[in-house]
């Protein structure tokens, strides 16, 4: 009987994440060739990014980054290495996206989706140490 009380308790817990989607993360290059650093984290049952770190496109640490700090992807739950349902927001384009996230090894396939998901754009993410 307590095992079953203790497994009914984690399913109530929250959605259950991998945890390898957690850490800092490395864009792909922007038109202009600067990119950013994203830490993702859970918050709360869901899991989050923010803007940690930015690079220009002379290849130079951009502290002074006007978005440094702000929330990219926000509401992302998932299950095993799929991730759905949150948003993200596209620095260049001050616009919001319904977003999903697959994670492979130290990859994450991030797209933003319009159409009801029928449309997407992605970038290929890749693990910061």
């Amino acid at each position: 009987m307590r095992k079953l009380i203790f497994a009914a308790a984690l399913l109530l817990a929250g959605p259950a994440f991998a945890g390898g989607e957690e850490g800092r993360w490395k864009t792909e290059p922007g038109e202009e060739g600067g990119y950013l650093f994203v830490q993702i984290a859970a918050c709360g049952s869901k899991i989050c990014g923010t803007i940690v770190g930015a690079v220009d496109s002379d290849g130079k640490n951009d502290p002074n980054y006007e978005h440094m700090g702000k929330p990219i992807i926000w509401d992302m739950v998932g299950s095993g290495n799929k991730f759905k349902g949150g948003t993200i927001w596209a620095p260049d384009t001050d616009k919001e996206y319904a977003s999903k996230m697959t994670l492979s090894g130290d990859t994450l396939v991030v797209k933003g989706c319009v159409a009801g998901g029928l449309i997407c754009r992605g970038q290929n993410w890749t693990r910061a140490n």
